[in-house]
């Protein structure tokens, strides 16, 4: 059960804009939305931050952020985000399945994954265990990414802690059309 209801239709015309801004055109409003819209302040200062995180304006292209977000999603234990960005994305940004089963229960380690693929995957992993980078892990990022790129990748991986944390606390329910952690999790098995 939610923690905090989120709101349902019919909204309010400030409501409805922020959740028209929030969402992509002609898309319901996901649980999150409706229950950050509560706190329209809050709502409307979180758009600008994760409209850029989504955009073109961000430094790294579709295929490195949603692996680190999928990755900070399963390292976070928030399904509920890791089911949306699953769902909507995971296709667009040539993510299959094998590697969707990797983010969720495997290591960078596996054999689906690029060179680039890994370092996104252990900054990920890194950021979440100690809040840090070591030198060596550091020193790969900067062979493979540009100075730009890393510090995007940084605020991706702290940006979905954010939203992580709220999706779990609030105990926002899983959107039927999402996949969830188990799907990924059987496709290991066969």
């Amino acid at each position: 059960m939610p923690r905090v209801h989120p709101l349902e239709p019919p909204y309010g015309p400030q409501v409805a804009e922020q959740l028209a801004r929030m969402m992509p055109v002609d898309l319901e409003p996901i649980g999150l939305f409706r229950t950050f819209a509560i706190n329209l302040p809050m709502a409307e200062a979180m758009t600008t931050w994760g409209s850029y995180e989504l955009s073109r304006r961000l430094s790294l292209g579709l295929r490195d952020r949603e692996i680190l977000i999928d990755r900070t999603c399963v390292r976070c234990d928030c399904e509920y985000e890791f089911g949306v960005h699953a769902a909507y994305f995971a296709d667009r940004a040539g993510l299959d399945r094998e590697q969707g089963a990797s983010l969720v229960a495997g290591t960078e380690g596996d054999g689906c994954w690029s060179h680039r693929d890994r370092v996104l995957i252990r900054l990920a992993d890194s950021l979440h265990d100690r809040a840090d980078l070591d030198d060596g892990l550091w020193s790969d990022l900067r062979a493979e990414f540009e100075e730009r790129e890393i510090l995007d990748a940084i605020m991706i991986c702290g940006w979905y802690h954010a939203i992580a944390f709220a999706a779990n606390a609030l105990r926002v329910e899983p959107e039927e059309w999402a996949p969830r952690f188990g799907d990924f999790e059987a496709s290991l098995d066969g």
